[in-house]
Parts: C-alpha cells; structure tokens; sequence
C-alpha cells in the first residue's frame, strides 16, 4: 500500500521515529541499522511495509530498500513474524545476513537473540534460493529473478514433473536465457524435461 513515507523527524529512539509529512504524524517502527543511518538528519525518507494484522496496522520503516526487501523476504518464513524480522536486520547488516543466509551459517543466525536452531534452519532452508548475492551498490539483486523461477517451478510442478530436475532445468535455462518471462521458461523446461 505505501512504497514511502517522507518527513520531518518529530521524535527518534533505537526502536521507533515519528515523522511529520504534511502535518500528519506517522509512527514507524525501525530497526537499529536504520537508526543509526538516519543518525542526525532531519527530514528523512524510509521505505514502509504497512503489516495489517486483526488488532493493529502497525508501520515498519527502512532507510534502504534492500533492508526493506530482506524484510519481507524474513517476514515469509514459517515462524518469523514482523518483530523476528527485525530483531535479525537490528542484529546484522543486510549484507551479514544475507551472506549468513547464503552460505548457510546458521549459528550466525541462531546468535539473533531469540532465533532458535530450527527457525534459524527455516530461514537458511526458505531463503537460501531467494536471497541474491550483494551487488556492488549494496542493493539485493531483483527479486524478480527469483520470482520467476518459483513461478515456472510451481506450474511444472502441478504438471507433474519432479522437484530436482525442474529446479536444474529452471538453473540452467536462466542463466542461458536473456530476461525471459515466466512463458519462456516454462516452455524451454517442457522442450527439456
């Protein structure tokens, strides 16, 4: 629903600002990387996430958009909830956890305080294909690339095909492929498999 939210910073603590944009006040909870990069600043600009849930609408601010992106990545796995989320992008950088999640160290992961052996095995197992490696701007990868596969993966799979061989067809067919669309993949997987 919101993409940002720009302003004024009214009020400021580790856990939470509250930004005046045209008068209205916006609290949005943060995490303590994107405290520490708002730092003095006085009108700042965060990527949101609007979490609805039956008692709040409660708002999640993020000074990058790759903090923002491993947010809702996070938010995904089975057991990690808006302030698991948090708590992990309070604890590591973006690029510490997604490094963590790339090579699969879940000790690193289980060190977040509260993140258990088998959340923290959850999040490598969920995340491992979908985090992309860090580009040199500092920016996640487009999670596009990863959206495509899951959705060509998804459609061979209710075809019937096994897990394993669609997942290599679908590796080899990306990297051979310039920007394909999730038609193209799934047509060349059918030729192949």
């Amino acid at each position: 629903m919101y993409s940002f939210i720009s302003g004024t910073v009214v009020e400021k603590n580790p856990t939470y600002v509250v930004l005046d944009n045209q008068g209205i006040g916006y609290l949005i909870n943060i995490t303590l990387n994107t405290f520490t990069a708002i730092g003095e600043q006085q009108h700042v600009k965060l990527f949101v996430h609007l979490a609805i849930r039956e008692d709040a609408h409660t708002l999640y601010g993020f000074y990058t958009e790759s903090e923002r992106e491993l947010f809702l990545q996070l938010i995904t796995v089975s057991g990690v909830g808006c302030n698991t989320a948090r708590l992990i992008l309070s604890s590591m950088t973006v690029s510490e956890a997604v490094d963590a999640i790339a090579t699969n160290n879940i000790r690193m992961i289980q060190g977040v305080k509260g993140i258990g052996a088998k959340t923290a095995q959850r999040i490598v197992v969920d995340l491992h294909d979908k985090v992309g490696k860090l580009e040199a701007g500092g920016e996640i990868s487009p999670a596009g690339y990863n959206t495509l596969k899951d959705e060509a993966l998804s459609a061979l799979m209710v075809l019937g095909f096994n897990k394993a061989s669609i997942e290599k067809t679908l590796d080899k067919l990306m990297k051979q492929m310039d920007n394909p669309s999730v038609e193209d993949l799934i047509k060349e997987s059918l030729r192949l498999l």
